[in-house]
């Protein structure tokens, strides 16, 4: 920064060196130091990030903002408790605990939920099942994947033949 002010204060006829520039912006940053810049405000996807987030994952500092956070928005809060009372289901695969969690939820004013709520309840056993069985359909879905992204790459040049050996190359 020193040697640009110098040369701009040259360029209008300043006779000094570049050095008594230099010491003088050091001195000015002495006297004027900086603040830390304004920290920029979580967009929603931060928050909702940190919400979903295992709390031992988050930094520091992410805890704190969104510890702020919950304490300015209750309703916020109170989703964030029922969110994390879902994760810890699935994590333990406690199905059984399932129904509890939904009269819990059905009990608080919170209809953004109410609808997740429903719609679980449409088809329990399997929402129970998934949550309670250690079997996992993660691997189907990797290849589902993995097949859909060969076709976009191929799209408009080739016929299945083609699209069929790439997938059996691969695999």
């Amino acid at each position: 920064m020193a040697r640009r002010l110098f040369e701009e204060v040259r360029e209008r006829g300043y006779p000094g060196g570049e050095s008594v520039v230099k010491r003088y912006v050091h001195r000015l940053r002495e006297a004027f130091p900086r603040d830390d810049p304004p920290r920029k405000a979580p967009s929603v996807r931060d928050v909702t990030s940190w919400i979903t987030r295992h709390p031992d994952r988050l930094h520091y500092d992410q805890d704190q903002q969104l510890k702020q956070i919950l304490a300015r928005c209750p309703a916020l809060d109170r989703t964030a408790e029922h969110v994390r009372a879902f994760a810890e289901l699935m994590n333990d695969r406690r199905g059984r605990d399932l129904g509890q969690w939904m009269e819990r939820v059905q009990a608080d004013d919170l209809p953004a939920l109410h609808g997740s709520v429903t719609g679980l309840g449409q088809d329990l056993d399997a929402v129970v099942a998934g949550l309670s069985l250690r079997y996992s359909s993660g691997a189907v879905e990797g290849h589902n994947n993995k097949i859909k992204m060969i076709k976009r790459q191929m799209f408009g040049r080739a016929i299945f033949d083609l699209l069929r050996k790439r997938v059996l190359l691969t695999a």
